[in-house]
């Protein structure tokens, strides 16, 4: 399964982008409908109006079709829309200066649409036009007419784009933090393996090689003097004998450290499985196991395969579920073990996956269980459906293992 990091996916929707978007396109209608309530309250039966109107609804029909037209900013049709919707803003400002106002919103359209520099020259434009009709409806020059519409459009694109580029800096900052955090856990991982490694050759080196090196020399020892001294002989192969027992325990004792912990006290798989149950449940999720019929002694990569994947199975039931209570069942038969991982959650849809493509997943999802039971001989099956809950069954048999 894919690792997500919480709060750093810098592609993530940004809530207040859809905030802002979301006020300036009400902005924007709400302009628009006071503008050509105020043009049929002052100029009432004009022949005008009935173009100002048509107008008007095009100018809405179009600004409502925006989000339709292409979800990337640079898109070619997001563009053509964009000239459309000045072209007729303009002509509407031309007819009835009162309109002019709607170009606050535009502005902000055009920010977010174009790169740069093409913004900066639509918003000089479209505050040209503002001045130009705000001059005309008042009949005669007003200094603040001709200088606050520049003004405020200089200050309102001038924090858009600092903005922009503050949004691209944290995108950038980000994506190093997630490349450094995935390669400093990647660095972790592979000291961790060769530190380990260096563990296993070094208590190798200590006792089983130097034992197999005691038993060599001690065998070729008692192979020269077989015949001149049959008593000398027998001391050094009892004494091979005595150090291939000791570097069996010791085999053995590797072994158990490399196996699952909760099998190392040699309690067997059922007890494993009930700490396992008693290690998994807390105040979100209980987890109850029962097991039914005789247990058998089992090989121990067959207590290990279930081990690990009743871990896997609760894991994906604690992430993806949505359960309260989970129930792992050991039921052993005459010839096979089967263990049933059941849950109360939200259910899904099974999926279909070949043997071919199971064998060689790793990790804690379905893939990785169905490839552990295919090489022990077994099979997974899987019984769920939305809303249902969930049953993972996996049987494996024991009769072969036994034999081999």
């Amino acid at each position: 399964m894919g690792q997500h990091t919480p709060g750093l996916d810098p592609r993530a929707p940004d809530p207040d982008a859809r905030w802002l978007a979301a006020v300036m396109h009400t902005a924007f209608f709400l302009l628009l409908g006071s503008s050509l309530a105020r043009f049929l309250m002052r100029h009432p039966g004009e022949p005008r109006t009935p173009w100002i109107i048509a107008l008007s609804v095009s100018l809405a029909l179009l600004y409502v079709l925006g989000p339709t037209v292409g979800a990337r900013p640079t898109a070619p049709r997001r563009l053509i829309w964009l000239s459309l919707v000045v072209a007729v803003w303009v002509v509407i400002v031309i007819l009835a200066p009162s309109f002019a106002w709607c170009a606050v919103p535009l502005f902000y359209t055009g920010l977010r649409t174009l790169p740069p520099r093409a913004a900066l020259l639509l918003v000089a434009v479209l505050t040209a036009f503002v001045v130009v009709a705000q001059l005309k409806l008042a009949g005669a020059f007003d200094p603040i007419l001709l200088f606050a519409p520049p003004a405020w459009a200089a200050v309102a694109a001038a924090v858009f784009l600092y903005m922009q580029r503050q949004a691209a800096r944290q995108r950038e900052l980000i994506d190093d933090l997630i490349r450094t955090r995935r390669e400093l856990a990647a660095t972790e991982r592979r000291e961790g393996t060769l530190a380990e490694r260096q563990r296993l050759s070094m208590e190798i080196h200590d006792t089983l090689a130097q034992g197999l090196s005691s038993q060599q020399m001690l065998l070729q020892a008692a192979d020269r003097v077989w015949d001149t001294d049959p008593a000398k002989a027998r001391t050094h192969v009892r004494t091979a004998e005595s150090i291939t027992e000791h570097g069996l325990a010791e085999a053995r004792r590797f072994v158990q450290d490399l196996a699952p912990a909760d099998l190392a006290d040699g309690g067997g798989l059922p007890q494993a499985l009930r700490a396992l149950a008693e290690r998994e449940s807390d105040a979100g999720l209980t987890v109850r196991f029962h097991a039914e019929g005789t247990a058998p002694p089992l090989p121990d990569r067959v207590s290990s395969a279930l081990l690990r994947i009743a871990q896997g199975a609760l894991a994906n039931v604690r992430e993806h579920a949505d359960a309260s209570t989970a129930a792992l069942t050991l039921t052993f038969l005459d010839d096979q073990v089967v263990l049933d991982v059941a849950d109360d959650g939200k259910g899904f849809t099974p999926p279909t996956v070949t043997r071919g493509a199971a064998a060689g997943v790793r990790g804690h999802g379905l893939p990785a269980i169905r490839a552990r039971a295919h090489q022990l001989g077994g099979t997974l099956t899987i019984e769920s459906a939305p809303g249902e809950g969930a049953v993972l069954s996996v049987s494996i048999p024991l009769t072969p293992l036994e034999a081999q």
